[in-house]
């Protein structure tokens, strides 16, 4: 066998290992989650640390994101007399894709680091060995009340990013290019449906679930050195990244 080959099979191997390591893992928070859900306090806390205090950057990305789809979708479709479908473009491509996944990438680079880096750095300082030692399970105690603030956060911060790009399509459409005021908001009413929007709630519960997963994973598995927890945080952002839109591809290739 080449070195090369080696090499691949090597790495291949690695990543069943992962892989499987990480859907045991994921299979005991499940199994602790009805119980922590109990204890709301500690969840409601992480709800605020991972939700609470990502509005700033998701209410900022999701302004901005609406008010260029704003123009884009005048600019596109004052080409063909329907300049009112503007709040019908920038609804739908908010809440089916733009919402969820933007969220998504955004909670992946503020709460899905913060999540890593705090269990790195316990793992780093001894902290959950210490909570073994005190027959406290650090999964259960740690672990799974951020998980579940995480996979509770996403959905809302999903509705608040849409909710604000609805509303910058809004100011670039009527207030700056001039559409009918009454047209921009009957036409989307008209036009968004139901399915539309359980389309985007479903994709922003399972990228919560992904991107908390891959956080909590990466930080207790860290590596219990500073190198290793700045290396945890950097594959969170960078895998959830990618499994974000491998995920998001798939839902919507299984909805339509």
């Amino acid at each position: 066998m080449t070195a090369w080959a080696r090499d691949l099979w090597i790495t291949f191997r690695q990543f069943l290992e992962t892989f499987g390591a990480l859907q045991l893992f994921f299979l005991r928070l499940l199994a602790y989650s009805p119980k922590t859900l109990v204890r709301f306090r500690l969840v409601s806390q992480q709800i605020y640390n991972t939700g609470a205090l990502s509005l700033v950057i998701i209410m900022s990305c999701g302004l901005f994101t609406g008010m260029v789809l704003g123009l884009l979708g005048y600019d596109s479709l004052s080409r063909y007399g329907s300049e009112e479908f503007v709040g019908t473009f920038a609804a739908l491509a908010l809440t089916k894709e733009l919402g969820p996944v933007l969220t998504a990438l955004l909670f992946a680079g503020r709460a899905g680091t913060t999540l890593s880096t705090e269990i790195g750095l316990m793992r780093a300082t001894d902290q959950l060995s210490g909570m073994e030692m005190m027959a406290v399970d650090p999964i259960k105690r740690v672990v799974v009340p951020r998980f579940l603030g995480g996979v509770l956060s996403m959905p809302l911060l999903a509705a608040v990013f849409s909710s604000m790009g609805i509303f910058g399509a809004y100011l670039v459409g009527v207030g700056l290019m001039g559409v009918d005021e009454g047209a921009f908001w009957s036409q989307m009413q008209s036009n968004i449906e139901w399915a539309d929007i359980r389309e985007g709630i479903i994709k922003s519960v399972i990228f919560g679930v992904a991107a908390s997963l891959l956080a909590v994973f990466e930080g207790y598995n860290a590596f219990p050195t500073a190198e290793g927890v700045g290396r945890s945080t950097t594959r969170t952002v960078v895998i959830t990244a990618i499994v974000v839109l491998v995920l998001d591809f798939m839902v919507t290739a299984a909805m339509l």
